[in-house]
């Protein structure tokens, strides 16, 4: 379990306090903005590498459970998780000015338009939902440790892009966030923008489906847990 600590806290670290504060910006002026997101990107995979491993580890010790996930929560989770991969694949597959090196798309009053209606932080708020899922179906430590990772880097990555976003980009980014929120339907609700579902892109929605089937699928095969309590496919 400890081994499991140390790899959340290198993991949240890498993110918070490097890649997170103007420590960043001091690094990309001494090395370049290439070679660092190339040693970050390095940085990230051992790290995701690390906490796998040790989360295996640690399922395999002694691991205290703190809740018996109800079988009603069981079989929504899937639904949950539909609403992940359709929020995180439309998200990754729409321009984003918060995306790494599509910053320039902001200067666009267009950019606005589908998935960033509804947020602009679209794939940090999928993981948000799929880690708030799997803690809630597994009430074991080493499990709220190991999702929690995620879920809280993703939650505190959205402030943290949006501040990093509005120190470096000034006005331009002031003119992005009046018309789009962080919190999922929050400039819709605000007045500041409206839902347009024809805008998010049926080949989108469509390669989200084809991605929840696949995954749903195969859960039982990649994790050896069921997605569905009693549903055994092979």
């Amino acid at each position: 379990m400890l081994m499991l600590w140390a790899a959340a806290a290198f993991f949240l670290g890498i993110h918070l306090i490097i890649a997170g504060t103007r420590l960043r910006d001091r690094i990309v002026g001494a090395i370049g903005e290439g070679p660092y997101r190339g040693l970050f990107s390095l940085a990230s995979l051992a790290g995701i590498v690390w906490l796998c491993w040790s989360y295996n580890l640690a399922l395999e010790g002694p691991n205290e459970l703190h809740w018996v996930t109800p079988d009603g929560l069981k079989h929504a989770a899937p639904l949950l998780m539909l609403l992940a991969f359709l929020i995180g694949i439309v998200g990754l597959t729409t321009p984003n000015p918060t995306s790494v090196g599509a910053e320039g798309l902001m200067e666009n009053p267009g950019t606005v338009k589908g998935i960033l209606r509804i947020t602009r932080h679209p794939f940090l708020w999928s993981v948000i939902i799929w880690g708030l899922t799997h803690m809630a179906m597994n009430g074991d430590k080493a499990s709220l440790i190991f999702f929690g990772t995620f879920t809280l880097l993703a939650a505190l990555g959205t402030l943290s892009i949006d501040a990093k976003r509005k120190r470096l980009y000034g006005e331009s980014w002031k003119s992005f966030t009046a018309t789009t929120s962080n919190l999922p339907f929050g400039a819709i609700f605000a007045g500041r923008n409206k839902l347009a579902i024809g805008e998010l892109g049926w080949w989108r929605i469509l390669a989200a489906l084809v991605a929840f089937g696949a995954v749903f699928y195969g859960h039982l095969w990649a994790f050896g847990v069921t997605p569905v309590p009693g549903w055994y496919p092979y």
